[in-house]
């Protein structure tokens, strides 16, 4: 496939060559037309010289000396001659310069008629102009003539070459000069582009980590967002690098709790018990880092996702596994309300929220969304025994819990925590004026 450069290039330069032929085809017909203009009056102003110098006496006998006063005329040899007919198409006279020559036939004119056009005479073409008159004598009598000159177009055809020979080769330098002039302007032009592509190149050789250069507005916000997707990546994998260490680094600990117990001299009642627990540990350890390690985090490609669809899937699913709770649990979120995450993520966030606020509820639940400006605010309120300002810092540690006699594993919220802090959100924990919880979270709608 042709490359940019090559597209434009051609393209301009198809466009450029149709232009100046236009130019060239409107140029030449003008200067024909001109020329053509002036031969006409050229050859009408010796039909008024004919016409000035001529005498019809009374017996109508023509008497007609220009031969002495017109050189191409009175010459033999010229290539310029008259003749006058009458209405019987007898010519009455004709130039010296018609001697030698074959007098075409025409057809006489009206009084006042003129015509001027191209015939062809002995395999010659001639330029000839015609004009009828009605001559009048003292006498009263009326001799209709028609005055003809002719001129052969030797000239006018040497002219009109000369002309087509300077015209295509002026054009064609200009052409010339238009195209490397072209190429400069494009190459300048396009040296954004080819910035570019060497730094992505160097991108992909480990160069440099992103798009350094300034950019024209018109490719701003493509680099923009090239570096955009490559900081993303550059995190994601960094994020999954410090997921499976930290994953290594928390089965150490239950791994040799196991392997002790498998040389334990303890009841097997005792062994099992302990199995199982760092088996559960294992399991929640596992869970967690998985979760934190697929965070996605915002990108420029990532889709819009509407809230309420998801708030009223989670509310459902949760209520089936609080059967003995019915909460009274009220939604404000308007139905077109959307933020650029992932819908993955978006669901354990909203999930550890609302299953936490239902864990700890005793009446009621109170969900709401809103928008400000790039902002959304999403609140979730419950009447329980609210936090402990104290506690609050604390309860967002992996394996925390504000209450050790309520099941849970001590995730959930610092879970959250870590998908605010990727998406570049923040995070609150308050108590209600009236009792119980408000975790507030801010997010970027990027809209």
């Amino acid at each position: 496939m042709m490359s940019l450069s090559q597209r434009v290039l051609l393209s301009a330069t198809l466009v450029l060559l149709a232009f100046m032929i236009g130019i060239a085809l409107t140029l030449d017909r003008a200067f024909y037309d001109s020329a053509s203009l002036g031969v006409q009056d050229r050859l009408f102003a010796k039909l008024l010289m004919l016409m000035g110098d001529a005498e019809v006496d009374d017996a109508g006998v023509l008497d007609l000396e220009t031969n002495l006063i017109d050189a191409e005329l009175g010459h033999v040899n010229s290539d310029t001659y008259g003749f006058v007919i009458d209405q019987n198409q007898r010519i009455l006279w004709r130039s010296t310069s018609s001697l030698n020559e074959k007098i075409p036939v025409v057809a006489p004119l009206e009084k006042g008629n003129k015509v001027f056009e191209q015939i062809l005479i002995a395999d010659q073409t001639y330029f000839m102009y015609r004009y009828g008159v009605v001559w009048e004598t003292p006498a009263g009598g009326d001799y209709p003539l028609t005055f003809v000159v002719a001129a052969n177009t030797t000239l006018f055809d040497a002219q009109i070459s000369r002309y087509r020979e300077d015209l295509w080769g002026w054009l064609a330098a200009l052409i010339v000069v238009l195209l490397i002039t072209q190429m400069l302007v494009l190459r300048w032009g396009l040296k954004p582009l080819r910035s570019v592509s060497l730094e992505i190149a160097a991108i992909e050789t480990g160069g440099q980590e992103n798009l350094k250069g300034n950019y024209p507005s018109e490719l701003k916000l493509l680099t923009d967002n090239i570096n955009s997707l490559i900081n993303h990546e550059h995190k994601q994998q960094k994020r999954y690098r410090n997921g499976l260490a930290d994953l290594a680094h928390s089965l150490k600990t239950p791994l040799a709790v196991l392997q002790g117990a498998v040389n334990s001299e303890e009841d097997e009642a005792s062994r099992r018990k302990m199995i199982h627990e760092q088996i559960d540990r294992m399991d929640n350890i596992i869970q967690y880092q998985l979760r934190r390690a697929a965070t996605a985090g915002s990108s420029p490609g990532m889709g819009l996702v509407v809230l309420r669809p998801i708030v009223d899937k989670i509310v459902n699913t949760v209520q089936k596994a609080y059967r003995t709770k019915r909460p009274e649990i009220t939604i404000q979120v308007v139905d077109d309300l959307a933020v650029r995450i992932d819908e993955g993520d978006l669901m354990e966030l909203l999930g550890n929220l609302i299953d936490n606020a239902f864990k700890w509820c005793h009446n009621s639940i109170q969900l709401n969304a809103s928008r400000w400006d790039n902002q959304i605010t999403i609140e979730v309120k419950d009447d329980g025994p609210g936090i402990p300002p104290h506690e609050a810092s604390r309860i967002l540690e992996r394996g925390v819990r504000a209450d050790q006699s309520t099941p849970g594993h001590g995730i959930g919220l610092a879970i959250v925590r870590d998908i605010v802090q990727v998406y570049e959100g923040e995070m609150t924990i308050e108590n209600n004026p009236t009792g119980g919880a408000c975790i507030t979270l801010l997010l970027k709608k990027n809209r």
